[in-house]
């Protein structure tokens, strides 16, 4: 994780459930999907790359966060879509936690 790019913060830790997710928006509407599982968070753009709809609005197993739509799964840590029918991968974000503070750079990590 490096410390360059902008740090905002976008919820606390609390908030987030544990094997779960939370969907954020940043004050310039980046919407963003926060994954808790494996006692890590993780953060991704909150739209699935096949359909267009809010991956905070699925399920979180196993390190991936699934579409409730047409059922693609993303790996939390890279972005990379597991099975079709996504075949592209979602933004990732650098997390960091300050206290119970969730910072997210918005600098993409991958496009």
């Amino acid at each position: 994780m490096s410390d360059t790019g902008r740090w905002v913060k976008v919820a606390e830790l609390r908030e987030i459930p544990e094997e779960g997710v939370l969907g954020v928006e940043t004050d310039d509407e980046t919407p963003i999907a926060l994954v808790r599982t494996e006692g890590e968070v993780f953060a991704l753009r909150d739209v699935c790359s096949h359909a267009e709809v809010r991956l905070s609005e699925g399920e979180v197993e196993d390190g991936t966060v699934e579409c409730w739509l047409h059922g693609s799964c993303f790996d939390v840590r890279s972005g990379a879509p597991i099975n079709p029918p996504a075949t592209r991968p979602v933004p990732t974000y650098d997390v960091k936690i300050d206290g119970d503070d969730v910072l997210v750079s918005l600098d993409e990590k991958n496009s």
